[in-house]
């Protein structure tokens, strides 16, 4: 019942993660982009990061949970194994969101550039969409 609970809450913070990135991609972006409005962005990232943050960390902190429960022999890297080759996707889907979001705020949003910073929003929200594509592909059996 536990694991349950755990895929609950991996799920809900996934909806949260990748919903609010594509209502970032295609609601707020293209009026900050058609208006070269830096402050949309920010008035959007102020208000979404108290939920998305927090859902990130939940998000990283279950899957590594679900990651030891489905194989405890992640580290043998056997990517016959179902669940390793899907983990270490998401794995690597992590670190690629972990280093798009480390450049974007040390670099991109002090100098507010606008145009660098929407093609870090798009890679993330593609990023995101292919986080739950490859969970949905773990739990129905493997898509990949």
């Amino acid at each position: 019942m536990f694991l349950k609970i755990i895929i609950f809450i991996h799920i809900l913070s996934a909806t949260i993660w990748t919903g609010g990135h594509l209502i970032l991609s295609f609601t707020f972006l293209p009026k900050a982009l058609k208006y070269n409005d830096f402050s949309i962005l920010e008035t959007f990232e102020s208000r979404y990061e108290r939920i998305g943050i927090p859902a990130l960390l939940l998000l990283v902190i279950t899957g590594i949970y679900m990651a030891t429960q489905y194989t405890p022999d992640l580290f043998l890297f056997d990517f016959t194994d179902h669940y390793t080759k899907h983990i270490s996707i998401k794995f690597i889907l992590l670190i690629a969101t972990l280093l798009l979001a480390l450049h974007a705020r040390l670099v991109l949003i002090p100098k507010k550039n606008l145009k660098p910073l929407s093609y870090h929003i798009i890679a993330v929200t593609l990023i995101a969409v292919a986080f739950v594509f490859v969970g949905f592909s773990t739990r129905s059996g493997g898509l990949l």
